[in-house]
């Protein structure tokens, strides 16, 4: 399994790669009106209106956000979405098993977190997409 891994604020996080369909560069990201708090507006990336997430408020980041750098473009079982990220760190090959449980994962609002993983020096969350767009809703 390969993973992309991000920054948002000072964690880092990660999706598999079978996900992600492309690691875009920050567009202009065009508001809407009236959206929930969550999403952070459309943006057009080559004919097709894509909905981008806010990640600092689906996952409870309470830092000041920086201005991200990378639109992660994500496949999920219903839609492609837009996060933004302040930083792409790495793509690492992992196996499953270094993938570890971690309690929260049973508690209805954390149900976008798969696992943590111990790279090298630094611990990385591992999102479940598809929980992770449902989040909120």
């Amino acid at each position: 399994m390969q993973i992309v891994v991000f920054y948002v604020g000072n964690e880092k996080y990660a999706i598999d790669t079978s996900h992600v369909q492309i690691i875009n560069k920050m567009t202009d990201i065009t508001c809407v009106p009236c959206a929930p708090s969550y999403i952070k507006g459309l943006i057009n990336l080559r004919g097709n209106i894509i909905t981008v997430y806010d990640p600092y408020f689906i996952l409870g980041v309470n830092e000041a956000a920086p201005k991200p750098e990378n639109i992660l473009i994500v496949e999920t079982e219903d839609e492609t979405i837009g996060v933004t990220v302040d930083g792409v760190a790495d793509v690492v090959d992992i196996s499953e098993d270094e993938i570890k449980d971690i309690s929260v994962k049973d508690s209805d609002e954390k149900k976008y977190i798969k696992g943590t993983i111990n790279i090298k020096d630094y611990l990385v969350t591992l999102i479940d997409p598809d929980e992770f767009v449902n989040a909120n809703k």
